[in-house]
């Protein structure tokens, strides 16, 4: 607003006040009660009139396409209404474009430690500790496979890693504190974090071998698709030919070994024009792999393959039958911020997702000790909305090398077998 215009308002706001200091000392007094009364209504209306012409000349209302000066107040279009509706969604959830990327660039107590050894840090005890004095207290272990005919005995003993019992991952706030990490984006509430509800589903899926009698053609068919939102992401070594897409491969070729008949998608989302893109990289994303959903219906597991990103300095290192090997991720997107769910990002598949990691994460932590940090979440949907069995996995970080990522191909398709063939 110009300094003209700011020194004409307050001129007429002074102007105001002094002709109602004159009218109420030498008009008001000589005037009969009713009349009193009379000009006290008509005085309120003008004083109205005037603050609202004096708040339009800080904060002029729209006029839009058509509209005549004197129907300011009426009802704006509703189209425009509802734009503005959608345009202050956008504002105020704009951090969720801010964090998409399901790169967590995070450390210390995030889940993202430099960590080198097989014990899993449980609220300052080793898993190995904790597991010690759960077993003292309970020969029986835990079982928490429901979905596959009941609850599942599983002794301590039989197990190089840490156990859970039901009880313990019906406590919320046991579960949350020992599995996840929930971002600023998004919050998990007490009725979605279910674990009993989350382990009672069902996700066998046996190899072809077992599943299919209708010939060669029938068993060719694919039941498992791996893909890279981003194609693009490297190591701390990498050379030519040695990026998260030949990781996909390797994970391929074991999946295969074990029975699975595996669509590997080698496509590249996150370049356009020559240069890499990865703003619009989920975008492109689902319009491939929905295209080859519609030509594969047959696939009921998918996995999306990438590699975190850390702070330089930060390594996701263990040790895995003697080999040196990346540790893994498991992400989840909610489609839902901390005010409640993101309208245009639905996903009915959000529970079987949420339960197909936390079974995944319970095998890994049983056979597997130290290999999987804390599942992640986040707002966004990451096209986890099209198969109940989808997944996507971080697979070390940057500053992994690239041996590292390929050995954590190996347990990790070990966990996969185990939950889709429901051992």
């Amino acid at each position: 607003m110009g300094k003209k215009r700011v020194l004409g308002t307050l001129f007429a706001v002074l102007l105001l006040l002094v002709l109602i200091k004159a009218w109420n000392d030498a008009v008001i007094p000589g005037m009969s009660v009713r009349n009193v009364k009379k000009a006290e209504a008509l005085l309120k209306a003008a004083g109205q009139d005037v603050f609202r012409h004096i708040w339009e000349r800080f904060y002029p209302a729209p006029v839009f396409p058509g509209q005549k000066e004197k129907e300011r107040d009426q009802e704006p279009d509703p189209a425009y209404r509802t734009a503005q509706e959608v345009e202050g969604f956008f504002l105020e959830h704009e951090y969720l474009a801010y964090y998409g990327n399901e790169e967590t660039w995070e450390k210390s107590g995030q889940g993202t430690d430099t960590m080198t050894g097989n014990d899993e840090m449980v609220e300052g005890k080793t898993a190995e500790e904790e597991g010690k004095k759960e077993q003292a207290g309970d020969d029986s272990g835990a079982g928490t496979n429901e979905g596959q005919g009941g609850k599942e005995a599983m002794a301590k003993a039989s197990f190089p890693g840490q156990t859970y019992q039901l009880a313990q991952l019906e406590d919320y706030d046991f579960l949350m504190s020992h599995f996840y990490n929930v971002h600023t984006s998004t919050t998990a509430d007490r009725q979605l974090m279910d674990a009993k509800k989350l382990l009672s589903r069902n996700f066998q899926l046996f190899p072809k071998s077992q599943e299919n009698q209708g010939g060669e053609e029938e068993e060719n068919k694919p039941q498992i698709l791996i893909y890279h939102t981003h194609s693009q992401e490297t190591f701390a070594d990498s050379g030519p030919g040695q990026g998260i897409v030949e990781v996909g491969a390797y994970l391929a070729e074991l999946l295969e070994e074990k029975g699975f008949s595996v669509y590997h998608d080698r496509s590249v989302y996150d370049v356009r024009d020559g240069k890499l893109d990865r703003n619009k990289a989920y975008t492109y994303a689902l319009e491939g792999i929905r295209k080859i959903l519609e030509e594969n219906p047959s696939i009921q597991v998918v996995i999306d393959l990438h590699r975190d990103g850390v702070k330089e300095g930060t390594r996701l290192v263990t040790d895995v039958n003697g080999k040196p090997t990346a540790q893994i991720m498991f992400f989840n997107g909610l489609s839902q911020t901390p005010e409640g769910p993101v309208p245009y990002l639905d996903n009915p598949n959000r529970e079987d997702n949420l339960a197909f990691s936390l079974q995944l994460q319970l095998k890994a932590a049983a056979y597997y000790p130290g290999f999987t940090r804390k599942i992640y979440l986040k707002g966004l949907r990451y096209n986890q909305h099209l198969r109940p069995c989808s997944c996507l996995v971080e697979a070390g970080a940057q500053t992994n090398t690239y041996e590292e990522v390929r050995n954590a191909m190996e347990p990790l398709a070990e966990v996969f077998t185990m939950v889709l063939r429901g051992n």
